[in-house]
């Protein structure tokens, strides 16, 4: 195998495994910035070794005992690398008067629920949630600083002190590694399920740039709820939120059209849709609620992406079916965002004045000032209703506040369109 080739699979088998070393590692030294260094210390080993020798046949076992050694040499010499001296010596006191062979022992213990408190550490409420999601893209996803920061449109560097800034958060406020139990493990639960919604609603519907769709964070978004749907599995919100990551990325191979433009949810070729995704969408789905969790928030949102999904054709979508869980969904949960969808709701269940009757009062909700979907769907309903001077306004008022550039297009073409009705032409 050419030295180019090893070093692609080196970098494919740390990917896949690099969530496993640093969490069974920061079960150890209680510190996942101590843990990573390990784990990149084993990849730098690897890549220096494996262009000779070829790929081990367990690469991740390869990887684990080569940082487990390392840990080993760390603590036993009392290596301090500059403003990691306090932290390696509390993991000193934590493990005792340890030798190489009672770390080993440690660090071969079983494992148990390792990944899921990276996770939850990866997801502490005590980081903001730009770092949280920042934090388990890097140590859970395997994904490098760049890849994040171009994913999120940040500078590098910005997206490497990020990152760094929550490493020190994590270590200055002593979270512990463990998984919490009852009321407090929900708790953390409900950040984790708030990061992956983060990460997966900005690969769909990308906040700004050139690109409407990001889908190497829906692929990483569905890939981390998976994993925590195995590491958790009584948990009904867990798969009702998978169910609604998979049941929405369905349609994205439906969401361009030719040369990368939008094409919305009512014009899509539904045989494009992913329906393997579908039916692994479902089936979470059926798991949420046989686990009785059928009213939490996620949940419901999955049941309407569910009755999408079960339409052959727009035409067939059931609009009032929709709009009572968008009922039950703004009482569970109440906010702007989800009034919003509820008015879209019940105007194609029940007319555009019924929508417009919910979404009238959203225009004076400081929140949703500078959110372009809101004039957007005013527009439409205005337009609906023949109100088309005002449709216009409100379309490109929303063009204003609309940062992704295709969807700016959209916009553009929209009034268009609604100009050419006003004046009569064809459209």
């Amino acid at each position: 195998m050419a030295a180019s080739e090893t070093h692609r699979a080196i970098e494919a088998v740390f990917r896949i495994e690099s969530a496993r070393l640093i969490a069974g590692l920061a079960r150890v030294v209680r510190d996942v910035g101590i843990a990573e260094e390990l784990a990149q210390d084993a990849l730098v080993v690897a890549l220096e070794r494996w262009p000779e020798t070829g790929v081990p046949d367990n690469p991740g076992a390869w990887l684990m005992a080569t940082a487990k050694h390392r840990a080993i040499d760390r603590v036993r010499h009392e290596r301090r690398v500059d403003r990691k001296h306090d932290e390696i010596a509390r993991c000193a006191e934590v493990l005792g008067p340890a030798t190489g062979t009672d770390l080993e022992t440690a660090i071969d213990e079983d494992v148990g629920d390792d990944l899921l408190r990276l996770v939850l550490v990866a997801c502490h409420p005590v980081l903001s949630p730009d770092a949280r999601v920042a934090l388990t893209l890097r140590l859970v996803g395997g994904l490098t600083t760049d890849e994040i920061a171009r994913a999120f449109l940040v500078p590098e560097p910005t997206l490497a002190q990020r990152i760094v800034r929550a490493k020190r958060t994590l270590a200055e406020a002593r979270v512990a590694f463990e998984v919490p139990r009852g009321a407090e493990l929900r708790t953390r639960l409900a950040s984790v399920l708030e990061v992956l919604y983060l990460i997966f609603n900005e690969g769909y519907a990308a906040t700004s740039g050139s690109d409407w769709m990001r889908p190497a964070l829906c692929e990483d978004a569905m890939r981390l709820g998976r994993i925590l749907a195995e590491l958790v599995p009584d948990e009904p919100e867990v798969h009702g939120l998978l169910a609604l990551l998979e049941l929405t990325a369905s349609r994205a191979p439906a969401r361009l059209g030719p040369t990368g433009e939008p094409v919305l949810l009512l014009d899509q070729n539904r045989a494009r849709w992913d329906h393997l995704l579908v039916r692994r969408g479902l089936a979470a789905l059926a798991r949420c609620e046989a686990l009785g969790g059928a009213r939490g928030a996620y949940a419901l949102q999955a049941a309407v992406a569910a009755c999408h999904a079960r339409a052959r054709r727009a035409a067939d979508t059931d609009w009032p079916r929709i709009a009572s869980l968008y009922d039950a969904l703004a009482e569970a949960t109440p906010s702007p965002v989800v009034e919003l969808n509820r008015g879209v709701a019940h105007a194609m269940a029940f007319g555009p004045a019924a929508g417009l009757a919910i979404v009238e009062p959203l225009v004076s909700e400081p929140s949703l000032a500078r959110y372009h979907l809101l004039p957007s769907v005013r527009a439409d309903l205005l337009a609906k209703l023949g109100r088309i001077d005002e449709a216009c306004t409100e379309c490109e008022r929303a063009l204003t506040l609309a940062h992704n550039e295709r969807e700016q297009e959209l916009l553009r073409a929209r009034i268009a369109a609604l100009r050419a009705r006003d004046e009569g032409d064809p459209i």
